[in-house]
């Protein structure tokens, strides 16, 4: 009986911790295979990542993406939908931010940038919007809808800046810089590490409250676990769908908002490097807990972040730890299967 109360309470905390590890010894035997060391390659990674200022400031500014990205994904998760077009979204919000940024002058700062990250918000909230609608109203399914429209966003940003917002004599595909009251302030002197960070983990805090202590919390969870009796009880499920899929993409909007306002300072063709596929797995691999999901974006802003540096000096490739981003999902699949045979024995 006490093997029974446990189990539930420790699969959700080991499993992730027992995906990463098999990742990493996976990994482990790929460093070999490209004839360098493992302990050397990891311990480059981390350490270059964690202990070296410049290190830690890239992966702070690789972390705030990823969460913020993340959360788009797990509030879809805990109503039962599955957003995989949080990359189309954090496009749409970095245009929104962009817009902002570039259309508004003479603005003191601390009205600016607020604006800017609602402008971010507000799009990418749109860009989520568009599946839910087809979900609640349509019966569309949402996979499909946010994936196609992930290629809609990267084409329209694309066509954007290279055409209408594409800076004067610019050599490439970008915008003008934005306004300097636009830009989010730099928390680590002459690094890239900017306020997003802070942005992603109040985010964090303000959807725990929603979640955990507010009514739409609780009935997001009623129609993630059982639409039918949610809607018996009097919950309306195409509102609470469409609300829950805006406000996942208003999350990974604010993602490319940072992007543009603390990173880059103006709007890219192809600015984003692939975070919001990498939010789908920090979603799955956290179990839908928001502590975790802090963590896992860091331990993937750690494997961004050292990646470059690991390959330079310990001589391992980068799609080395692309491949261990992919193996980590892999086994957090397993683990979704190894669970759901333990709790049918049980």
């Amino acid at each position: 009986m006490t093997t029974n109360r446990i189990q539930p309470v420790l699969l959700p905390i080991l499993s992730p911790l027992v995906a990463i590890a098999s990742a990493l010894l996976v990994g482990a035997v790929l460093i070999l295979l490209a004839k360098a060391n493992p302990i050397t390659a990891y311990g480059i990674l981390f350490k270059e990542s964690l202990a070296d200022y410049y290190g830690f400031a890239n992966t702070i500014a690789k972390t705030a993406p990823l969460l913020l990205a993340s959360l788009g994904v797990l509030v879809p998760l805990k109503a039962g939908l599955f957003n995989i077009g949080a990359e189309g979204q954090i496009y749409m919000g970095g245009l929104g931010s962009a817009l902002v940024g570039l259309s508004l002058q003479g603005l003191p700062a601390l009205i600016h940038v607020p604006l800017a990250l609602l402008g971010g918000f507000l799009l990418g909230g749109i860009w989520g919007f568009i599946p839910g609608y087809l979900k609640a109203v349509r019966g569309v399914n949402e996979v499909i809808t946010t994936l196609l429209l992930n290629y809609v966003a990267l084409n329209f940003v694309g066509y954007l800046v290279n055409n209408p917002l594409k800076a004067p004599g610019a050599p490439s595909a970008f915008s003008p810089l934005i306004e300097e009251s636009a830009r989010l302030p730099i928390i680590l002197p002459q690094t890239q590490a900017h306020a997003g960070i802070f942005i992603g983990l109040i985010a964090t805090g303000i959807l725990w409250v929603l979640l955990t202590r507010s009514p739409l919390g609780y009935q997001i969870e009623a129609v993630g676990q059982n639409p039918t009796a949610a809607r018996y009880a009097g919950m309306s499920v195409e509102r609470t769908i469409i609300a829950v899929m805006a406000f996942a993409g208003g999350f990974a909007g604010l993602a490319g908002a940072g992007e543009v306002m603390g990173l880059k300072y103006r709007l890219f063709d192809r600015f984003s490097p692939g975070y919001g596929f990498d939010a789908i797995a920090i979603a799955l691999l956290s179990r839908g807990n928001l502590a975790g999901i802090v963590l896992t974006s860091v331990f993937f802003g750690i494997l961004r972040s050292g990646a470059n540096v690991m390959q330079r000096s310990a001589n391992v490739p980068v799609t080395v730890v692309y491949a261990i981003q992919g193996l980590t999902v892999l086994f957090i699949a397993i683990s979704f299967a190894v669970e759901r045979q333990i709790k049918l024995k049980s």
